[in-house]
């Protein structure tokens, strides 16, 4: 009753039910007049019991008018009694029943507060693609999780695609309660800088311990971001940019960092143009020459596992895992460096086409942008202005000699065309992709696309880098590296003996134990009790481990 609509709706069935009594007493009156005309009279009592009677249609049993007059009048409260039989009962039904028990089923399933028993869980200010792919995951983990909806339609959609839900507002102190976000272990707010900025300032009224993390588009933005207490700030498209520059080729066969925990490197190398092409890993000897272990090896964006008979081709691209020193060694005996290339091609001058472009300088490696809107033209010397989708264009841009193309606008429709484009232009040269649903990565990849990286993963990864009981390090799509402890079924055993590889497909690369970390341990080295493994694998890889040994 505290609701306005539901005030109008008691009001308006109260008058309903004095104009259904006032009727009522008229037809009574009615009635005692036209039965004395007849020559008949009864008392109060049984008009009313008879206007009753007729008007709800129970029939007309043992008062009756012998009359035209009388059996018209009868006729008029028969009809009267069915109109608000059919206005009145539906009405109170509907607003005073039905209604409020559909709006009860809905608060329970997007409640405005979540059960005082829930800690430890994470807060999303936002359903975007990130969030989604961070779910995923946290579903994968068993980890606790909440999505903050401003409204119930919202909630419901969400709520039918399985998402845990609350309702509330972003700028209330009191929503934040309602969430237990004081014992959340952190609040990931991925929406706009303005908007994040007052989820940080929102939160922090209530929790001054709380972490916060949040996605950030403007350089300028990232200050101001954490003095309104934001924990950590990420921004996404420098990030996606640094990893799309690792993987882009300058036409030599190196060995590229793409990703580390401590003192393990884990690193991409191509080989084209070297003396790996042609053999089987068996005899390449990687592992007594330098000291790197081969993971697996990359396939037009697909990952297979090492094996000893694995053959490399041209356009294999190698994963390796081993420390700073095996990698330069790597490089030092297999690297073939090239001592000018044609600049580098990228195709969109956003936020990640710029930051790619600063990345690839880091490593030396000369760029052009490819880019249709003027007012993102900052340097006409990297910049070549037009639509990608032009052949002139692109050749302007030096498509004809570039070693690799890098696509990177934020439609995934626009890259599968241009990736196709680029495939049908250039089948010799390495083509990169940005994806910004997961769900398009077969897309892209079918498209002719060599790597595939994902604005959702990449960004989901990062954040959940920072949960404190979480430890995993996407080294590529599709491929993570996951820090576990030691599962008590495997202590004691030999790495050989555990089986790892074979029952779930990942593949142990170091133990970390107190002493320090042992890098490509031998298949006999023991795992002790207390130890942490840093496995490798595919997410199925993952999902196989985590149902073998718990999580």
């Amino acid at each position: 009753m505290k609701n306005k609509p539901e005030q109008r709706n008691l009001l308006l069935l109260i008058k309903l039910s004095a104009v259904l009594l006032a009727i009522i007493i008229f037809f009574t009156i009615c009635f005692h007049l036209l039965m004395l005309r007849e020559g008949k009279e009864f008392s109060w009592i049984t008009g009313f019991y008879w206007t009753l009677t007729v008007m709800s249609t129970l029939g007309f049993g043992d008062i009756t008018f012998d009359g035209d007059l009388g059996r018209t009048f009868s006729i008029i409260v028969l009809m009267t009694g069915m109109l608000f039989l059919l206005i009145l009962f539906p009405f109170t039904f509907i607003n005073f029943f039905y209604s409020p028990w559909m709006k009860a089923q809905e608060q329970a399933r997007v409640p405005r507060k979540l059960p005082d028993s829930i800690k430890g869980h994470v807060v999303l200010t936002k359903f975007d693609p990130v969030a989604e792919a961070l779910i995923k995951k946290l579903k994968r983990i068993n980890f606790p999780y909440v999505v903050l909806v401003r409204d119930y339609a919202e909630g419901l959609r969400l709520r039918e695609m399985d998402i845990e839900v609350m309702l509330g507002d972003l700028d209330d102190p009191e929503t934040y309660r309602a969430l237990h976000v004081q014992q959340a272990a952190l609040v990931a707010t991925t929406a706009s800088d303005v908007v994040n900025t007052g989820v940080a300032f929102t939160v922090r009224e209530v929790s001054l311990k709380v972490p916060i993390i949040a996605t950030c588009n403007v350089e300028a933005s990232e200050d101001i971001l954490q003095l309104a207490g934001c924990t950590h700030v990420i921004r996404l498209g420098e990030i996606m940019g640094i990893y799309l520059a690792r993987r882009a080729s300058g036409g030599d066969a190196s060995a590229q960092i793409i990703g580390e925990f401590g003192a393990l490197k884990i690193a991409e190398a191509s080989v084209k143009g070297s003396s790996l092409v042609g053999k089987q890993l068996r005899e390449t000897g990687l592992r007594a020459i330098v000291g790197v272990n081969v993971l697996g090896v990359w396939e037009r964006g697909k990952f297979k596992a090492a094996q000893p008979e694995s053959v490399i081709n041209k356009n294999t691209v190698l994963v390796l895992a081993g420390s700073s020193k095996q990698i330069e060694l790597y490089n030092k005996n297999f690297c073939i460096k090239k001592t000018k290339t044609a600049p580098l091609l990228i195709i969109g001058g956003g936020r990640v086409g710029r930051a790619t472009g600063r990345a690839l300088l880091e490593r030396g490696l000369d760029y052009r942008i490819v880019e249709k809107l003027p007012d993102r033209i900052l340097n006409d010397e990297k910049y070549i202005f037009g639509d990608a989708a032009e052949y002139e264009v692109l050749l302007k841009a030096g498509i004809d000699k570039a070693p690799c193309a890098i696509i990177s606008t934020h439609d995934d429709d626009v890259n599968v065309y241009l990736t196709v484009y680029c495939r049908k232009l250039r089948p010799d040269m390495q083509v990169i992709s940005r994806s910004t649903l997961e769900r398009n990565l077969a897309t892209m990849h079918r498209a002719g696309a060599d790597f595939v990286l994902s604005y959702a993963s990449m960004g989901a990864n990062a954040i959940l880098n920072l949960l404190k009981r979480s430890d995993t390090l996407m080294v590529a799509e599709g491929l993570d590296l996951i820090k576990v402890k030691a599962p008590e079924q495997l202590v004691g055993k030999s790495i050989a003996e555990s089986n790892i590889r074979k029952e779930t497909g990942c593949t142990i690369i170091a133990i970390k134990s107190e002493t320090g970390m042992k890098i490509n341990p031998e298949p006999t080295d023991i795992i002790s009790e207390g130890v942490e493994l840093i496995l490798i694998g595919t997410v199925e890889a993952e999902n196989n481990f985590f149902k073998e040994f718990g999580t």
